[in-house]
């Protein structure tokens, strides 16, 4: 299943976008999508048998503001420096065990919301990202097998970065990864059925029409499933919680000099194979 909500920002309904392409309202049958939605295996059944019976009211979605595809986001972990290609653009090691990060629920918008250039910002950088969203409770995972079991289904993350707040003004990495807006999601959650293998999607980013990243998950230097059983001995992971699993080479910080960061009026498009696309138009905060 394709699921998403719709609707101004902090007023979204529950949908689904069909086989064809419509979108179907779920808010006569469930509330939200959110973790307790994605922990329970009768509603989502209950999703599928409606989906399935063409019973699903159709939306007229000329206009309708795609909302981020999962509400009340516990905590979103990151992951930095999990492509080869990506480590290798950048200079740095590749690292012995996945290196975390966090990013505040509070980042996340819509996939075609604006994305503000943070106040005294010079170095706002681009990464697409394949982005795990937790459907069952994860705690000191066991095998991979196990951490794979836990994920609900995936979705198109954008880590919007500001590099100079991130390696230059001290400390830990968060002070770049956390102004506002800096972590577009969706269009839609997709269910973890519907990709076998996520480590076998490719990653496409344009900036003003030009191609930056080209990559794919096969690249991941962690898995998916390595990277959910490693951060669960570390932290409980609860339906609902984000982990954005790394990007690939391509972005502003690995490229010659002068580096192409992002500035007020450009506008950066990605995509992940069968997850959906994102637009977004960036604005000075």
């Amino acid at each position: 299943m394709k699921l998403l909500r719709v609707g101004t920002a902090g007023s979204e309904r529950p949908a689904l976008l069909d086989a064809e392409g419509v979108v179907r309202d779920l808010s006569g049958l469930i509330p939200d999508i959110d973790g307790p939605l994605l922990a329970d295996d009768d509603a989502l059944a209950r999703i599928r048998a409606a989906a399935e019976a063409g019973s699903l009211p159709a939306l007229d979605a000329a206009g309708l503001r795609v909302g981020p595809p999962v509400a009340r986001i516990g905590k979103i972990v990151c992951i930095g420096l999990n492509y080869h290609d990506h480590a290798r653009e950048t200079g740095a090691e590749p690292p012995a065990e996945p290196v975390i990060f966090f990013k505040a629920a509070d980042t996340v918008v819509g996939p075609h919301d604006t994305v503000l250039v943070p106040r005294g910002s010079v170095k706002t950088d681009w990464e697409v990202e394949l982005a795990v969203v937790i459907g069952r409770t994860a705690r000191y995972a066991e095998s991979v097998e196990e951490a794979l079991g836990c994920v609900a289904g995936y979705a198109v993350a954008h880590d919007v970065s500001e590099r100079e707040f991130q390696i230059e003004r001290g400390g830990t990495w968060d002070k770049g990864k956390n102004c506002e807006t800096f972590n577009p999601l969706g269009p839609w959650l997709v269910t973890a059925d519907e990709v076998p293998d996520p480590q076998d999607l490719s990653l496409k980013l344009w900036v003003n029409g030009e191609l930056k990243q080209d990559g794919t998950t096969a690249e991941q230097i962690f898995p998916v499933g390595e990277v959910v059983r490693y951060v669960s001995q570390f932290m409980t992971l609860y339906p609902g919680d984000v982990i954005n699993t790394g990007t690939p080479a391509g972005v502003a910080l690995g490229a010659p000099e002068p580096k192409p960061f992002l500035r007020a009026g450009d506008v950066v498009e990605l995509e992940i194979e069968g997850l959906g696309r994102q637009r977004q138009e960036f604005k000075d905060a």
